[in-house]
Parts: C-alpha cells; sequence; structure tokens
C-alpha cells in the first residue's frame, strides 16, 4: 500500500534536479491537449488540475490562454501552500460547476480502490468536455517507466481496471485523453477506441 507523502522532500526528490515531468515536456504536452481540443472543436474556457503540484498545467494556460480559468487543488498542505493550490481532495469533492478540460495527471495510483472509485466519479461529475489521465499501469511500470526517477510506492492496477471504471462516463479518444459521454463530438471511427 502507498505510503507517499507529498511533502518537501517528495518534490526536492522528484522534481529537483532530474524531475519526473520538466516544465517544457509539460508545456509540449499542454500544448498538444489544447491543439486536441480545437481541433475537435472543444472550447477550453474552464480547467481543473487535480493533483497540481508544482502547477506546471496552470502555470502554461496562464501564460498562453490567459483567458481561460484554471482552477487547481492538490490534497498536499506542503503544495498548496508552496505553489498556490486550493486544498481539495478530488474523492470527497466536485466543482459546482462542470469544466472543460480536466487534467489528473499521475494521481490515481495513489489512491486505493474505492479512492479511485471515488474520484473518477467526482472527476465524470466535474466534466463535460475531455479529460486528460495519465496513470501508470503494471504494464507501464514493467516496461515503461523509468523506475529510478518514478516513484513506486503506489497501486499496481491494469489499464483494464482503470478502462472499466472510465468507460461509464468517458470515452477514449487516445493519447489518455477521454471525452465526456455528455460532450456531443462527432468522431472518426479510427479517432477513438472501439467499444
Amino acid at each position: 500500500m502507498p505510503r507517499t507523502i507529498f511533502d518537501d522532500a517528495y518534490y526536492q526528490r522528484f522534481y529537483n534536479e532530474d524531475p519526473v515531468h520538466t516544465e517544457q515536456k509539460v508545456a509540449q504536452l499542454a500544448t498538444a491537449v489544447d491543439s486536441l481540443c480545437a481541433w475537435w472543436d472543444i472550447p477550453v474556457q474552464s480547467v481543473l488540475d487535480i493533483g497540481a503540484g508544482p502547477g506546471m498545467w496552470r502555470d502554461w494556460y496562464h501564460v498562453h490562454r490567459p483567458h481561460v480559468k484554471v482552477q487547481s487543488i492538490d490534497i498536499s498542505e506542503h503544495a498548496c501552500k508552496t505553489f498556490g493550490h486550493e486544498l481539495l481532495d478530488i474523492t470527497a469533492w466536485h466543482p459546482k460547476k462542470s469544466v472543460d478540460l480536466v487534467i489528473c495527471h499521475s494521481v490515481l495510483q495513489y489512491l486505493s480502490n474505492a479512492g479511485v472509485s471515488a474520484a473518477i466519479k467526482n472527476i465524470s461529475l466535474s466534466c463535460h468536455g475531455v479529460l486528460y489521465i495519465e496513470v501508470p499501469t503494471t504494464s507501464d511500470l514493467e516496461h515503461v517507466v523509468d523506475r529510478k526517477a518514478t516513484d513506486l510506492e503506489i497501486h499496481h492496477r491494469t489499464g483494464a481496471w482503470y478502462r472499466k471504471l472510465l468507460s461509464a462516463n468517458f470515452q477514449q479518444i487516445g493519447a489518455g485523453l477521454w471525452l465526456s459521454r455528455r460532450a456531443r463530438v462527432p468522431l472518426y471511427e479510427l479517432e477513438h477506441a472501439s467499444k
């Protein structure tokens, strides 16, 4: 069971000298996600960044899309105090008004099974557009991630396990993007995963 505490030592280890995600890489990813939303004619006017950590997504939107309203949340008191997020837990909270884009970047692997179920329920209530999600699966842990640079004190689950929970309210459209089933976006057949 994960024991990670998201304190100063955690951020020093994973975001200082050899960060897991650099500002440049997150900027490339944010540009790609924002551009794909534009391609599908999904206007992004509001963003919820869950587990915002050092705030790289929020900062990208502030610089490149200053008109977009971004709410960044985290369960870490340290992250909230240091990086200026709201102290909120997605397993127990969702915004009153849903947003165009929800970002859930490296969060779910830290939650219990019940916590993931609650988080995905609240994410589905939070999102009427696109969800970007990154979570390492058991296959990723064996074949993809850099084990020296990655926090391994996480739950190891299959991709199928996550897909089953997500597919109730989202349609997988590739590259970590999931379209809310509430969105009315016409996609070509090969732009999304078949059912």
